[in-house]
């Protein structure tokens, strides 16, 4: 019986993924302009943000506020490549020769003049700095409110370091302007096409990782140390290692969506990697259904573009109308929109199920005549 059941989520899987590849690959090209196309990557990578969150929030309970900074990681060690790509070997990058602070190239910069040095940074720097982090806080067994807000504050530190560092990083301008994208033209919208499919695939390919994971021992651990943490290390595991795996996850997840978001959109600043974007990753996530696998993708793909079409009309009130949003869901619907199909499935199984038949009435003996 379990092996049915399991083929059969199977098999489900399978022609859900065919389905999202039919309408990212096929569908969407056709059917959007260049400009729409290029929300929809910008909307992509964000859910790719929101898939690690899922991991580690909707299965780990590790409530992740601090996810603009691993995605700030992997943005700008990409945007360093492509600045240093379009001002050949030997120069400046066009801001620091504008601010006039720096008379050479910083050291740390020079590395990333390297694809095959920034592209593994992008995922892999992310990963290392959770890992410092994950070790130091899940060690001391810090959980709940308390890590939400340590990550929170991180965040916050980021985006004023870089703010800070403006000959360095170009502050609160950030980095922008990128020409080309390991040697092709991001002007050209046969290009910025390109760009949208690699999103696309990786998108897709972070989506059958996630699932594995959830499927496999590890991701029942996982929710064993969500649900019963003490349980867990009575039984022998280390429930600060199983946290701090999808910790690091979700961190390399966010880098490598940081990385694809620079030639995509174009720009990568401190506005993009602080409290407020790590804040509206956690409320896609909450809004599609931190427990499932696609939740946390439609979730994240909706309230951007919500946010993109609500904001041109309501500049002043989208933020209100976005924690509004947020705190419905988690009142009213805490599984998220994808809760509603198991709700109308239960519904519908309530109603088909028979009601319960009424006692049968006793029949009077009859009388024997004597």
């Amino acid at each position: 019986m379990n092996r049915l059941l399991a083929k059969g989520a199977s098999v489900r899987a399978g022609a859900g993924f065919a389905a999202g590849a039919v309408l990212l690959f096929a569908v969407a090209p056709f059917a959007l302009s260049d400009f729409r196309l290029g929300l929809l990557a910008k909307y992509l990578c964000l859910a790719m943000v929101a898939i690690g969150i899922g991991l580690a929030w909707g299965r780990g309970g590790l409530l992740t506020l601090g996810q603009g900074v691993f995605f700030g990681l992997g943005g700008y060690a990409m945007a360093m490549h492509l600045k240093l790509a379009d001002a050949g070997p030997g120069n400046m990058p066009d801001f620091m020769e504008l601010y006039g602070q720096l008379d050479e190239l910083p050291w740390w910069w020079r590395p990333f003049a390297s694809p095959y040095f920034a592209i593994p940074a992008a995922v892999l720097l992310p990963m290392a700095v959770a890992f410092l982090l994950g070790s130091l806080v899940f060690r001391r067994r810090v959980r709940g409110a308390y890590f939400a807000i340590l990550s929170q504050a991180l965040a916050a530190a980021m985006a004023i370091f870089l703010i800070g560092q403006q000959g360095t990083t170009g502050g609160t301008n950030g980095l922008t302007d990128f020409q080309g994208f390991f040697g092709y033209d991001l002007d050209d919208p046969v290009n910025q096409r390109m760009v949208y499919f690699i999103i696309a695939g990786v998108l897709l390919l972070l989506l059958v990782v996630v699932r594995q994971l959830m499927h496999s021992r590890y991701g029942e651990l996982l929710v064993a140390v969500r649900d019963a943490e003490e349980r867990v290390r009575f039984l022998g595991y280390d429930p600060a290692n199983v946290k701090l795996v999808a910790f690091v996850t979700a961190a390399g997840m966010a880098g490598l969506a940081g990385a694809l978001f620079v030639p995509a959109v174009g720009i990568i600043n401190p506005a993009l990697i602080g409290i407020v974007p790590s804040i509206e990753f956690v409320i896609g996530v909450a809004v599609g259904g931190r427990a499932t696998l696609l939740g946390p993708v439609l979730g994240a793909v909706a309230v951007a573009w919500a946010k993109t079409t609500l904001s041109e009309q309501f500049p002043a009130a989208w933020t209100y109308l976005q924690g509004l949003l947020f705190v419905l869901v988690v009142a009213f619907l805490p599984g998220g929109l994808a809760s509603l199909v198991r709700m109308v499935r239960a519904r519908r199984a309530s109603e088909k199920t028979p009601a319960q038949k009424a006692p049968a009435q006793e029949v009077p003996a009859q009388e024997v005549p004597a």
